[in-house]
């Protein structure tokens, strides 16, 4: 690939990202995790907890939360997960909060599947049968969030593996502690890889090859490290914070999780632009038609 393809390549990524209001987009997802965090978490919590117990499974989610939107805002997570989790009342009251505690969960799902279909340019197609849809969406999303349930479960087990494999090689080889550390990043990146790969390729109603997918996933884990680090030093230097008083903490997690959705998106951009420029394309799935038909047949009837 050529300079000017390269810069064509940008060129198209920054117009799509204009064009399709990513700021905007975040926003709404923003909007929607803040709700939905709590719930998911317990979800992740309850999934992973099942062999690793539930408080090793909050106490490696807080650690992680901490090193993302600090202290406080971790914090205020953590009394979320807590108050989330305290279940009041008889049996019916018990249903009713599990049957909350997943359509809250997969809420931020829905709005990230709505976002990820305006970036591919499909819609779903009209007239369809809307509770099925709903259920469908549902259970996708679900499915999704258990799965990070599971991802949460596999990178604890491979953490107590290393951490074993630290004590027990400590005693009888001299291996630089730093090597163990290494690994550990590089299998916290594989997660994170493949969390954005599932993404990718299960929530917009398109068809598009595992190949594109990864290359997508690949280049969003990057961006997603590269923004982690400048997120971390803004929020470090306390003006949003101290700006906001009490309400410091949610505007912190707010601003954290605002630009994380953009560079999610940014990196979702470029697998639609790498994928439709270089790739196999992309088409709508059987259920969902191109955004463009859905225009046209409206400015017909118009």
């Amino acid at each position: 690939m050529n300079f000017k393809k390269i810069w064509e390549t940008l060129k198209s990524i920054v117009d799509e990202y204009s064009d399709d209001k990513v700021p905007k987009l975040a926003a709404a997802l923003s909007y929607y995790t803040v709700f939905s965090v709590a719930p998911l978490l317990v979800i992740a919590i309850a999934v992973a907890g099942a062999i690793f117990g539930a408080d090793a499974a909050q106490g490696r989610i807080v650690q992680e939360l901490k090193s993302l939107v600090g202290y406080e805002g971790a914090q205020l997570i953590q009394t979320a997960i807590k108050k989330t989790n305290q279940t009041s009342g008889g049996t019916i009251a018990t249903v009713i909060s599990i049957v909350t505690l997943v359509i809250a969960a997969t809420a931020a799902f829905i709005e990230l599947q709505d976002s990820l279909n305006i970036i591919w340019k499909v819609k779903p197609k009209p007239g369809g049968a809307f509770l099925k849809e709903f259920l469908r969406n549902r259970v996708v999303s679900f499915a999704l969030v258990v799965a990070m349930g599971f991802l949460l479960l596999v990178s604890l087990l491979i953490s107590a593996g290393l951490s074993a494999l630290e004590d027990y090689l400590g005693s009888i080889l001299s291996i630089p502690p730093v090597i163990l550390q290494v690994a550990n990043i590089i299998i916290s990146l594989g997660v994170v890889y493949i969390l954005f790969a599932m993404l990718f390729k299960i929530l917009p109603d398109v068809q598009v090859s595992w190949k594109d997918v990864r290359i997508g996933a690949l280049v969003t884990t990057f961006l997603f490290v590269a923004g982690k680090y400048l997120i971390g030093l803004y929020l470090g230097s306390g003006t949003v914070g101290s700006t906001y008083g009490a309400a410091g903490s949610l505007a912190i997690l707010l601003v954290w999780v605002y630009y994380s959705a953009q560079i999610l998106f940014l990196g979702a951009e470029f697998t639609y632009v790498y994928a439709t420029r270089f790739g196999s394309g992309a088409k709508p799935s059987a259920h969902a038609i191109p955004a463009t038909t859905m225009l046209q047949e409206h400015a017909k009837a118009g």
